[in-house]
């Protein structure tokens, strides 16, 4: 125990809690961090030669922040000084010691980026969520988003990213990738990830989405004829996919507004309607990482390093979807 400095004891004595403090709170509770600990640890830095390293868990509670909050290495570092809720999650005492510098956290994202840890920490908390219950793994809810990439040729090079792609969705243009994920029928939880350029077919990659055990498969009109592609077939064949899974995949308005009038349309209307309503969940993800967390463009350069961030932005939010179950299931201890 240490004596706190008056800056810190001033700011816990106040009686409004923010927004910011709450969030933080909730996520102190809910993120596993004897998982994603463990599963960094065995890369992480001994520090047996050259300057001490910062704690793992201090370094993975910024990294974290820095997810949730849409912020740049520098941005992150003026953060900690700024917002006395951020040092308190992270557990920085400005009066004893010194935010770490943005260097520091480069190096730690690029630990992570080499050792393929994020994908890890997905799945970590995949498992995590799975053991209490929150993921069915009966049905699988499929869906794509586009995360636009800067267009402008106004740089050093002169050209745009080369492994991003233009693509065009409802009469307009969209330049950038496209992230495309398989969520949990029951609770809308992400279990699969893989990212592409924009101008990938939704369609083309249903196959690395499901992870075999579903019996019903959902999806909107995008992916119309999924079933007879020759990826899924061959998955089938192989036992990845189970071959007698139940394919839900939406009517096309075209096809809807040509049919005849009378109690077939209505009938088809009204299912294409419930499938609505369960296809809805897999909205959630998407509004999560876009709105709340407020990346809605690429922050880096090429698929890869934008795919493994991705990993980290999803994991997170699986985390802020189930956050209420997860509370519940600990106060009743």
């Amino acid at each position: 125990m240490h004596q706190i400095s008056f800056a810190t004891a001033e700011q816990q004595s106040k009686k409004r809690v923010t927004r910011r403090e709450k969030f933080l709170a909730e996520m102190e509770q809910v993120v596993p961090w004897a998982r994603l600990i463990a599963a960094i640890e065995p890369h992480y830095p001994a520090g047996k030669r050259g300057r001490p390293p910062i704690g793992l868990e201090r370094m993975l509670r910024l990294y974290l922040v820095q997810q949730w909050y849409s912020l740049a290495d520098e941005a992150l570092e003026d953060a900690v000084s700024d917002s006395a809720a951020i040092r308190n999650f992270v557990g920085i005492d400005l009066g004893r010691e010194e935010a770490p510098d943005a260097t520091t956290v480069l190096k730690f994202r690029r630990l992570l980026e080499t050792n393929a840890l994020t994908e890890r920490m997905f799945l970590e908390i995949n498992t995590h969520l799975s053991e209490r219950g929150l993921m069915m793994h009966e049905g699988t809810m499929v869906d794509a988003t586009i995360i636009n990439a800067p267009s402008s040729t106004k740089n050093k090079e002169g050209r745009r990213d080369s492994e991003m792609h233009q693509t065009k969705k409802r009469n307009q243009w969209y330049f950038g990738l496209k992230a495309h994920i398989g969520a949990d029928a029951h609770s809308g939880l992400v279990h699969s990830l893989h990212v592409t350029a924009a101008n990938e077919s939704d369609v083309a990659h249903t196959h690395e989405l499901l992870h075999g055990q579903e019996s019903d498969v959902f999806a909107d009109a995008g992916y119309v004829g999924v079933q007879k592609r020759d990826e899924i077939t061959l998955a089938q064949q192989a036992g990845r996919i189970n071959p007698d899974v139940k394919w839900s995949v939406a009517t096309g308005r075209a096809k809807l507004k040509g049919m005849a009038e009378g109690s077939l349309k209505e009938l088809t209307q009204a299912l294409e309607r419930v499938k609505a309503q369960i296809r809805a969940r897999v909205e959630h993800p998407f509004h999560v990482v876009k709105n709340l967390f407020k990346h809605k463009k690429a922050r880096f350069k090429g698929l890869a390093k934008n795919g493994v961030q991705m990993f980290s932005l999803f994991a997170l939010a699986n985390l802020v979807i189930a956050k209420r179950q997860l509370m519940v299931l600990q106060a009743r201890g």
